[in-house]
């Protein structure tokens, strides 16, 4: 369960120790371990603080996904969360719920893990539901990061339902060595629409194991098509080797911040018309007006 109203200053996962900020990235080995090119590993990194919450300690204890534990013992649900709710108050970073989506085995929380403590995690362990918070900076504008890891079943539920509409941007992963797991992208994407009934939710699209070049099943033209397709962002990447993990979460902030502009400058400028009518309305009169005086 997290601890605290706000997200800490470093990472939050299943380890304990001390605290790590984003920005040292880990040492990585120039290429592949010896033994083959499907063997993947990375250089060892001390263990980071922090806590995740699992889905079913979340279940126990009555929260929603993306809830949090806040002082006091209350805690925000998906209403909260849809109407805006940030936790830590006024002069907090802005919240950004974010949702892992994709095929099991792909990678997922391998990423997720890298992003959030530069660690790989070498045994694969089937995910219910996780959840992490980080803080970073993006673009010089500091950002609270709550990022839920989810099972790789594409099964519409009512748990799904939930985070589905909490969730304002989505991560939709696939294995390059995978193909089946590049069609079930398909299948999430359409989850997406059925829950929120818009095209137009922040996603980036990402191809996996990108450093598995010997068993690859998925051309990066294929991804970018796809991607083209959806109208996002898509990057290949190594959560071996923790090649472009930072940029696909930045770039799906980026991609709220952007469509949130783009719908503020929608409303202004839907409000303008209204104005510029009601000026060609009035101009006659003002015109007859000063013929008269």
């Amino acid at each position: 369960m997290w601890s605290g109203g706000g997200a800490s200053r470093g990472a939050v996962s299943r380890w304990r120790g001390p605290a790590a900020i984003l920005g040292s990235p880990p040492e990585l080995r120039a290429g592949p371990c010896g033994g083959g090119g499907g063997v993947r590993c990375v250089a060892e990194r001390p263990e980071v603080s922090g806590e995740r919450s699992g889905g079913a300690a979340r279940r126990a204890a009555g929260l929603t996904p993306f809830s949090s534990p806040l002082r006091g013992g209350a805690s925000l649900g998906a209403e909260e969360m849809d109407a805006g709710a940030r936790p830590g108050g006024a002069g907090q970073p802005r919240e950004y719920k974010l949702v892992m989506l994709g095929a099991g085995g792909v990678g997922k929380s391998a990423m997720t893990m890298q992003f959030i403590s530069h660690r790989f995690p070498e045994d694969h362990d089937p995910t219910i539901e996780d959840a992490y918070k980080i803080r970073i900076r993006i673009d010089d504008e500091p950002a609270n990061l709550d990022i839920l890891d989810t099972a790789g079943q594409a099964e519409f539920t009512a748990m799904r339902d939930q985070y589905m509409r909490a969730g304002e941007g989505f991560i939709i992963c696939y294995s390059i060595t995978d193909r089946r797991s590049f069609h079930e992208v398909r299948e999430f994407k359409q989850l997406i629409y059925r829950v929120r009934r818009t095209d137009d939710t922040p996603v980036v699209l990402v191809g996996n194991k990108s450093d598995l070049t010997q068993l690859r099943q998925v051309s990066k033209e294929e991804g970018s098509a796809l991607a083209r397709e959806f109208n996002c962002p898509f990057f290949e990447t190594s959560a071996a080797y923790r090649y472009y993990i930072d940029d696909v979460f930045h770039a799906l902030v980026r991609e709220i911040r952007r469509k949130e502009k783009e719908a503020v400058m929608a409303m202004e400028k839907k409000s303008k018309p209204k104005s510029s009518v009601w000026k060609r309305l009035k101009s006659p009169f003002r015109r007859k007006k000063d013929s008269v005086t």
